[in-house]
């Protein structure tokens, strides 16, 4: 947990963390609860994804507009940036549990707001609290962990955060499910997320406050019984004076750099350790979502439903699937993060996304080019007024297939009996889409039938594995260990702002871009962010594992030079 040097493990992290949890469950305790903040995190992240498809159902306003539909989802990322930024601060200033505790509230008052929502413009409103929380939450509670930790099992504790993430995520998607038909639908799935607030709040008002932040505020009896629980007798001693050791440095070097936020800023860029720290953080954050991890997360349902599958229950169980390998994943990533390193389960997993992101390009490229045709006969058959004026009025409309009806904002009656012989094109309104259930056909608006919607879903779920071990949790632990003490709030903060930002333009662009580039073009523009990704990780970014924060810093104000995949060396054992 503290400054103290420790030998790297022998074998996986995760065993050595099974072993030390068993014979000391406080660990497991602090772990858990600063970790229901992740679960919070994941569901609050997740749930939109199922809600949208029923919010749409509700106001049609929003169905209408792709822009209110991105809107409803990225206001949430909007205000986690808010989040993060004055989450670092507050760390700094009032600890790492009242962060927690504040990040509750916002949860609380945001779901109400949500399932009470009159009007889009107030889940609007909702969701920006929630992303208020989330973005305390996404910085602060893997920096509690991290620093109520052994060293040693810090990985792997910090990557069960993650792994709360995302069963938060697959969370939401079972209670988007149970809540399909169920009057409300949507309401229920956005309101349920202020439960786990109020557990959350009521266990971390039992807990301690962080032993390293207490230290910082000269609180060292209160350090020191925290340190008790977390350590053997005889290692507590050695933690207590590294840690004295630490602060005195810092306080040293306060002088000159200022305690408010400003100052520490300045500080921050003008320090040569942890500017190259930030280098690295700020990298991996945003890679992390550059890679489109969050379309998924936020946009899955409607993925599926781009793939084929008009069924919003079926949509929804496929999106199941892939956030149950998620959280698969992040299993993976405890097990192994810490015996094959952060820097490498990236870099491997940078190669995965961009292989599974070609190949979702390709799928989709395939299935534009095969969407069934548009019948004259099929379109008449439900009446002039309900045919698609845009159909009507092109003069080239023989040589319409579903995606072009689609496009031109109108709805695809599929034929009954066999969805990929000619359909009808529609005006896309409750009422067509009524007559076309009527007939017992399938009406689809987001995608076209297509034989290689399976494909879709397949490689869907193999980005997810490929992604969930390695850049799904390690740029999180990079960033709670590659910042010196002093400037690990402040540091956290900048990198988890980062994250957000990187997402919030993801979020808000997703739908736009596969209206202007289709479904295949906007997975191969993620395809090429992930190739850029993996270069900066490669050159910029050091292993971490196994290191106390001393080493890391020394690491650090040496300079990184990459090393990966290559055989040890001297020089490579300094760095890996």
């Amino acid at each position: 947990m503290v400054e103290g040097g420790v030998s790297k493990a022998s074998k996986t992290e995760f065993t050595e963390c099974w072993n030390i949890v068993w014979t000391t469950p406080y660990i497991m305790k602090l772990a858990l609860s600063a970790g229901i903040g992740g679960l919070l995190f994941g569901y609050d992240t997740g749930v939109i994804s199922g809600a949208l498809l029923y919010i749409k159902e509700d106001f049609r306003d929003v169905e209408k507009k792709t822009w209110l539909q991105e809107l409803i989802v990225s206001m949430a990322v909007a205000g986690a940036i808010f989040g993060a930024g004055f989450g670092g601060w507050i760390n700094d200033r009032f600890g790492r549990k009242i962060s927690l505790l504040g990040a509750d509230v916002l949860f609380f008052i945001g779901a109400i707001i949500m399932a009470i929502a009159p009007q889009p413009w107030v889940i609007i409103l909702g969701r920006i609290f929630v992303g208020l929380g989330v973005g305390m939450a996404s910085m602060t509670a893997p920096l509690y962990i991290s620093e109520a930790s052994p060293a040693k099992i810090r990985g792997a504790l910090v990557s069960a955060n993650g792994f709360l993430i995302t069963g938060g995520q697959f969370l939401a998607y079972l209670i988007n499910l149970a809540f399909t038909k169920a009057p409300g639908t949507w309401r229920w799935m956005l309101g349920v997320a202020g439960l786990p607030a109020v557990v959350q709040f009521g266990l971390m008002m039992m807990l301690p406050e962080s032993p390293r932040w207490l230290y910082r505020q000269n609180k060292v009896d209160e350090a020191r019984a925290i340190l008790e629980k977390i350590y053997p007798a005889d290692q507590v001693e050695e933690e207590v004076n590294l840690l004295k050791q630490s602060v005195e440095n810092e306080k040293a070097e306060e002088g000159l750099i200022g305690k408010d936020m400003i100052s520490r800023l300045k500080g921050a860029f003008g320090n040569k350790i942890v500017r190259r720290g930030l280098y690295a953080g700020v990298t991996v954050q945003v890679a992390q979502q550059f890679v489109g991890i969050n379309t998924v997360m936020y946009y899955s349902p409607t993925i599926v439903q781009f793939a084929g599958f008009a069924s919003k229950s079926t949509a929804l169980a496929l999106s199941l699937v892939t956030s149950g390998l998620n959280a698969l994943g992040s299993i993976v990533s405890m097990a192994f993060v810490d015996k094959y390193g952060r820097r490498r389960l990236m870099i491997v997993s940078m190669f995965g996304l961009s292989s599974c992101l070609v190949a979702l390009a390709v799928v989709f490229f395939q299935a534009a080019i095969h969407a069934p045709t548009v019948s004259q006969i099929e379109s008449s058959h439900f009446g002039g007024n309900n045919t698609c004026p845009a159909y009507i009025t092109d003069g080239n409309a023989k040589s319409w297939n579903c995606m072009d009806c689609l496009k031109a904002k109108c709805g695809f009656c599929a034929h009954k009996g066999n969805e990929y012989l000619p359909g009808a094109c529609l005006i896309d309104e409750k009422s067509t889409d009524t007559l076309c259930s009527d007939e017992h056909r399938t009406y689809f608006i987001s995608g076209c039938p297509s034989s290689f919607g399976w494909l879709a879903v397949v490689f869907l779920g193999a980005y997810i594995i490929t992604y969930s071990p390695g850049m799904g949790t390690a740029p999180w632990i990079v960033n709670s260990e590659i910042y010196p003490l002093r400037y690990r709030g402040v540091g956290g903060g900048i990198a988890a702002v980062s994250n957000w930002t990187s997402n919030l333009i993801v979020s808000l662009t997703f739908l736009t871009l596969t209206e202007a580039l289709g479904s295949a073009g906007t997975f191969l523009l993620f395809a090429g962010f992930s190739l850029l990704g993996l270069v900066a990780i490669y050159l910029l970014v050091p292993e971490t594992k196994g290191l106390a924060f001393e080493e890391v810093e020394k690491m650090l104000e040496t300079g990184f030079k990459p090393s990966a995949f290559m055989k040890k060396s001297n020089k490579s054992e300094m760095h890996a």
